[in-house]
């Protein structure tokens, strides 16, 4: 099981934003900007190339970040990633959404 899915089931502890029945949105514990949070799909799988049949949630999923974009502190905008392999800095093979914010972002 990976951390995220730890995260998921409870047993690795985590500051939760918020959580419903798909995703559960968390801080990230090596933020690189002043707000820097997860979002995690409580389904494991790793890469967007094993996400077919998941488009719904896809998109239920940037539909809700960009909801909750005031409760999280992101009024004044938001920078969304998703890290694709180990060439690209995915560390955790379980999709997720990098949210950052807080601050004005540089592109370094």
């Amino acid at each position: 099981m990976c951390i995220f899915c730890k995260i998921v089931a409870g047993e690795i502890p985590s500051r939760k934003k918020y959580e419903d029945d798909e995703i559960v949105i968390f801080e990230d514990i090596e933020p690189k900007a002043k707000i820097h949070l997860l979002c995690v799909p409580k389904e494991h799988f790793a890469y967007l190339s094993e996400a077919g049949g998941k488009e719904a949630l896809l998109g239920r999923t940037l539909v809700k970040i960009a909801a909750l974009q005031k409760e999280l502190g992101l009024e004044d905008g938001y920078r969304l990633v998703v890290n694709q392999g180990e060439n690209a800095g995915q560390t955790v093979k379980h999709l997720h959404i990098h949210i950052l914010g807080g601050e004005i972002l540089p592109w370094e």
